[in-house]
């Protein structure tokens, strides 16, 4: 009766561990798992993927000046704006409330996120 019952067990827990292999395997690719991208997040995964692939345009440190494309909440709830230096994108905290969207800003790159494909900067003035 123990083997009997070892053996059901087994072959349940082989099942689980074959279809979580195969859904990670055909299903979950760049996170699409079972549905199509659109056309806008095709696109998106393409700039990621060329991004990755290249250095940034921009160093620890550099001050530059940037256009305020849109805002977006950071995972800590603050508001921080995102702008652009040749296509690589920077996210930029400590944003006063007045400034908006299409503003120029100067802010200084503080860091880089773990793949260098966009960074973090600070703040400094309006251009």
């Amino acid at each position: 009766m123990l083997q009997t019952g070892s053996l059901v067990i087994g072959i349940i827990v082989g099942i689980v561990v074959l279809a979580w292999l195969v859904r990670r395997v055909f299903g979950g690719r760049s996170g699409t798992h079972s549905r199509e991208l659109s056309e806008a997040e095709r696109e998106s995964l393409d700039r990621h993927r060329d991004a990755q692939g290249r250095e940034p345009p921009v160093e620890l440190g550099d001050v530059r000046e940037i256009g305020v494309q849109e805002f977006t909440r950071h995972h800590s709830g603050e508001r921080h704006a995102l702008g652009k230096v040749e296509g690589f994108v920077i996210f930029v905290e400590d944003v006063p409330d007045d400034v908006e969207v299409g503003d120029v800003v100067r802010v200084k790159v503080l860091s880089f996120n773990r793949g260098h494909t966009s960074a973090t900067a600070t703040f400094l003035e309006r251009a």
